[in-house]
């Protein structure tokens, strides 16, 4: 019986150690199957040897020799697309200018620079553009310049996409009228760079409206700098923007400065949000008349910094409202520094409903006023009270993202979270490339002028990100280490395991935010206490993986039931980590489940394309 047990479950895996006929024998992919028979007794999984390089034996021999003369990006984008590596293309010539009303629909990457400029009384429309794509790269730049009614809408804009990267300086500067709409823009994105530089700056009687912006987003950062500076009656509405989103950070610098009757409403901001980063700087600074609404406000939002450095300083007639500001967050922290001050002529701010985790400093004494001021926050130890008893905590948990052993049972239902692998699709290099090229902080600048990455570009980031992880020092009993090739990742995985191992990872995304039924599991050495490596993906050009090494944990393999037919519909691997005395008191999987450190064991699951290595039973 245990002997059929292991079949079935082995035949889940479509294996391979033969060299595919068809497959020259020197190809990096061949290398990398003969480099595993090699070291590993048991078969490869086809899963890991999709993900090696598919550059030909002439490939990798040119590229090599470029990489060792240093010239590599001379033939950046031949080494891109055949490689199949993640490089960003450079920006197209711009679309021509135009006078009548259009439409955009199925575009992709493009370049609207100085587009509409002057335009009269027209109406663009940008309905799915750059949809579900993996990297986005749009220019607006000098768009709708000194337009004359000129209406832009962007309905459904670069909504799943993996990373967008948009820019919309001077866009709409000294424009008379008209309108911007933002609807369901960058939605369910996962790094997202924007840059709204002098948006609307000397605009007369603009209308700007943000709705449903970078929703549920993963990561990112937008700047609005002089955004609506020097203009005249414009009206801003920022509303569900940045909601259920994990980690955005804003910046408006000079925003509304010097303006004249300009009207913001930012409602549903940040709400929900994990640790929003908001940063208020000169914001209606020497404005007039201005009217500013901050409507539930970063409300159950779980921790997050917000600063309001010389907000409204020296404004006339200025009227700032905060509404349910900050209510419910956790643990969260806000200053106030020289709001308001020197203000004159009847500026009205008012604080109704607000946390307790907000500092003033400098702030203006006269036409300051705050109401109910309650320490509406969430203690450590009522979100442990309120997990334990089944209230929900903070939904910035996604849920499902953590479970109990005790939920790996036959026929137990369970919400399985978004396991869809969201990283661009990319190959490993074979590793008589990649051990050429720079890797590390060190050498930055030699890896951005591989990559034709400009300082503070999307490409930049991306490359300092991922060398700080890897750079890292280890936690305490762990082994770590980033890998560019299958090569690597083997040995990584026999120093740590020894030769007898077996890689395994979730079949397909199948379940993926919905109820499954648990089917039938098996304990993967018996269900006994075992060490394993698991890698993650890393964001880079090139397939990396941060591989390291888990102590104390039970690994499990599990049939995914469909709860209401009770077919299968995928074969899930979950890993449940036994210590987690060495956790951060604020991991998302006690803020799910309650207790604590060290408390209780945490569960999950193998998410698309990341492995689990273990012991072969």
């Amino acid at each position: 019986m245990q002997i059929m047990q292991v079949c079935a479950f082995a035949s889940h895996v479509e294996k391979s150690s033969v060299i595919p006929a068809g497959l020259n024998p020197f190809s990096p992919k061949a290398y990398a199957i003969r480099y595993w028979t090699r070291q590993i007794s048991n078969d490869l999984p086809k899963f890991l040897i999709d993900k090696a390089s598919p550059l030909t034996a002439l490939e990798s021999a040119t590229f090599r020799k470029l990489a060792i003369e240093n010239v590599i990006s001379t033939q950046l984008p031949s080494f891109c697309s055949s490689a199949n590596i993640l490089c960003f293309p450079d920006s197209s010539s711009s679309l021509k200018k135009h006078k009548e009303s259009v439409n955009f629909a199925t575009y992709l990457d493009k370049n609207f620079t100085n587009y509409g400029s002057k335009a009269q009384a027209g109406d663009d429309t940008f309905t799915s553009y750059s949809e579900g794509l993996n990297n986005i790269v749009d220019s607006f730049q000098g768009y709708s310049h000194e337009s004359d009614n000129n209406n832009e809408k962007f309905n459904t804009y670069a909504t799943d996409a993996n990373i967008a990267d948009q820019s919309f300086n001077t866009y709409g500067t000294g424009s008379n009228g008209g309108a911007g709409e933002f609807k369901n823009y960058q939605k369910n994105v996962n790094k997202e760079i924007l840059e709204f530089t002098s948006y609307s700056a000397n605009a007369n009687n603009r209308e700007q409206r943000f709705t449903t912006y970078a929703d549920m987003g993963n990561a990112g950062t937008e700047g609005f700098q002089n955004y609506a500076r020097d203009g005249n009656g414009a009206s801003n509405d920022f509303t569900a923007y940045g909601k259920d989103s994990n980690v955005i950070a804003s910046t408006f610098s000079s925003y509304g400065q010097n303006a004249n009757g300009q009207s913001d409403t930012f409602t549903f901001y940040s709400n929900n949000a994990s640790n929003p980063q908001n940063n208020f700087k000169n914001y209606g600074s020497n404005g007039n008349a201005a009217a500013e609404t901050f409507n539930n406000y970063r409300d159950r939002a779980n921790v997050g910094d917000d600063t309001f450095q010389s907000y409204s300083k020296s404004g006339n007639g200025e009227k700032v409202n905060f509404v349910n500001y900050g209510k419910t967050m956790n643990e969260g922290s806000d200053k106030f520094k020289s709001y308001g001050t020197d203000g004159s002529n009847g500026q009205q701010v008012g604080f109704k409903v607000y946390s307790d985790k907000i500092t003033f400093n400098e702030y203006a004494k006269n036409g300051v006023t705050f109401k109910q001021y309650t320490n509406q926050t969430s203690s450590s130890a009522e979100l442990s009270t309120m997990a334990m008893s089944g209230k929900p905590v903070h939904r910035w948990v996604e849920p499902g993202k953590f479970f109990r052993e005790e939920m790996l049972k036959a026929g137990v239902v369970i919400h399985m979270p978004d396991i869809r692998d969201k990283m661009p699709k990319r190959s490993f290099l074979p590793r008589v490339i990649s051990s050429i090229l720079p890797f590390s902080t060190l050498r930055i600048s030699e890896m951005k002028k591989i990559f034709l990455a400009g300082d503070n570009s999307t490409m930049a980031g991306m490359l300092i990100e991922t060398l700080t992880e890897c750079e890292r020092a280890p936690a305490r009993e762990e082994t770590k280490r980033c890998v560019s090739s299958v090569e690597d990742m083997i040995d990584f995985a026999i120093s740590v395991l020894g030769g007898n191992v077996v890689v395994r990872t979730t079949e397909n995304t199948e379940g993926s935010k919905q109820n499954v039924m648990i089917g039938e599991v098996k304990g993967i050495n018996g269900g006994k206490v075992t060490k394993a490596v698991s890698c993650h993906q890393s964001l880079f050009p090139y397939l990396i993986y941060y591989c390291h090494s888990v102590p104390k944990v039970r690994v499990y393999e599990a049939d995914l039931l469909d709860p209401k037919s009770k077919t299968m519909i995928n074969h899930g691997v979950a890993i449940c980590h036994v210590d987690t005395s060495a956790w951060s008191a604020s991991h998302g999987a006690f803020v799910a489940l309650g207790s604590g450190p060290g408390k209780i064991e945490v569960c999950h699951w193998i998410f698309e394309n990341d492995m689990n290595w273990a012991m072969a039973d």
